[in-house]
């Protein structure tokens, strides 16, 4: 199938490893012509040569220079996937019902809500022009009560919000506004000894390995397998695809069924 990716060009956040390296390659993979963003160059993001904007995206101005600097390459910009993200507690917080104090629901915010909010106001100037697609990578936390920091689940609930009002809102400007909310996928954020389930495992005096291995099964994933981030990536394509007219404000599950919702 062609998606009509060829000549199009493509901006990824948080795309240095995880879920966003594997969209950054998908839509190369596709013919597109792919700007990655994080914080720094990782070198799986070097080895797919995509061009490289290094930016802190949970900073007020830092959105909107990133955006800059992309569209001062090249002003045309036809797809943007607002994949930056994460969930982290400080150790001091767990044991918290509210899983910390206003900074560190003010660092939840900034990263997994504010951070999209402001890459797409200063896109979409440049996303109207092309009719282009905006993605959003939320999670199934968002609407599946479970053991992830509640700042994070919170601002994944608000881009999801975010997403359905504003895709109402520029529809009629020829831009397209979906979402992907993933389960348990195999990103640092999971697998890696940094991440959010590393600070459970330590925490409970658990294995970190063997509760990676329960997740799934845990979170009602049918599969009982993590999510390949590949999965993922082909879901983004989909959404962003041309051939896809009709995809408007939808949120797609890619979950193995752990959200238990009709």
């Amino acid at each position: 199938m062609d998606l009509q990716f060829a000549g199009k060009r493509v901006l990824v956040t948080g795309a240095s490893r995880g879920i966003g390296l594997a969209i950054v390659r998908a839509f190369q993979e596709e013919g597109a012509s792919v700007t990655a963003t994080a914080r720094s160059i990782t070198p799986e993001l070097e080895a797919t040569g995509a061009a490289f904007v290094p930016a802190d995206l949970s900073t007020a101005d830092g959105p909107q220079r990133m955006v800059e600097a992309v569209l001062a390459a090249h002003p045309r910009l036809d797809v943007l996937v607002n994949n930056a993200g994460g969930g982290v507690v400080p150790d001091e917080a767990f044991g918290d019902p509210l899983d910390g104090g206003d900074d560190v629901w003010a660092a939840g915010f900034a990263l997994n809500f504010d951070a999209a909010v402001r890459t797409t106001r200063a896109a979409l100037p440049s996303l109207t022009e092309a009719r282009g697609a905006v993605v959003n990578i939320s999670s199934d936390s968002a609407r599946r009560p479970g053991a992830e920091p509640l700042p994070y689940t919170t601002a994944k609930a608000a881009l999801n919000a975010f997403t359905r009002q504003l895709a109402e809102r520029v529809a009629s400007s020829g831009v397209r506004v979906n979402a992907v909310s993933p389960s348990a996928t195999r990103t640092n954020l999971v697998t890696g000894t940094d991440g959010y389930i590393a600070q459970v495992a330590d925490r409970a005096g658990i294995d970190h390995d063997m509760l990676v291995a329960s997740l799934p099964k845990q979170s009602g994933m049918l599969t009982e397998t993590l999510i390949d981030p590949a999965e993922i990536a082909r879901a983004v394509l989909l959404l962003a695809s041309p051939t896809m007219p009709s995809a408007i404000g939808a949120n797609w599950f890619v979950d193995a069924a752990a959200t238990k919702v009709v």
